[in-house]
């Protein structure tokens, strides 16, 4: 089994965080991985994105021609990566930007979510990247919970330890999502 997934959208979103997270969780569940981040030259609000790679044996090559699963945060995100996905894969769609833009494919999964407002639900509605990342484990089931909280409470708690509690709870909020495949 290999998977990829790229989370993609505005820097400051916290998705090469999430991406690091995935991959840590899926180094916990005994998998192999690869996190490929990429960005632009701003500080904050430049485009951003990361991929990430997990199987049950070494992974061969950290290129992408099809993804499994793309999570995508605004617009160009929308346009560039959701033509990427395989027929079949998995397409997360940030509704509270995108609001009723979708990715425009009957063949493949396509779960719009209001992530900021899930994040509010989960205690920081700046954790958007986050609350995407839960619908995708429930969704897909790639990782664990455990090791994805594990991960969390390492990763924020390293440099924000008073920010674990929401970083926990926008997942925790994203599972749910994700468990019912919640449309916005």
């Amino acid at each position: 089994m290999e998977r990829s997934v790229v989370f993609a959208g505005f820097g400051g979103q916290g998705l090469l965080f999430t991406g690091q997270v995935l991959a840590r969780a899926a180094i916990r569940d005994g998998l192999e991985v690869f996190w490929i981040p990429s960005y632009g030259p701003e500080m904050r609000g430049g485009t951003a994105s990361c991929t990430v790679i997990v199987g049950d044996e070494p992974i061969g090559s950290p290129v992408v021609d099809e993804f499994d699963a793309a999570v995508v945060m605004n617009l160009p995100s929308l346009r560039k990566f959701a033509p990427l996905v395989a027929p079949g894969g998995l397409v997360i769609v940030n509704s509270s930007l995108l609001g009723d833009l979708g990715c425009g494919r009957s063949d493949v999964d396509e779960m719009r979510l209001p992530c900021t407002e899930l994040a509010a639900q989960g205690g920081d509605d700046k954790l958007v990247s986050v609350v995407a990342l839960g619908a995708l484990v429930a969704h897909l089931g790639w990782v664990t919970r455990e090791s994805i909280d594990s991960a969390l409470r390492e990763m924020a708690g390293r440099k924000r330890p008073e920010v674990v509690d929401a970083d926990l709870g926008a997942f925790a909020a994203g599972l749910q999502a994700g468990a019912v495949g919640q449309a916005a």
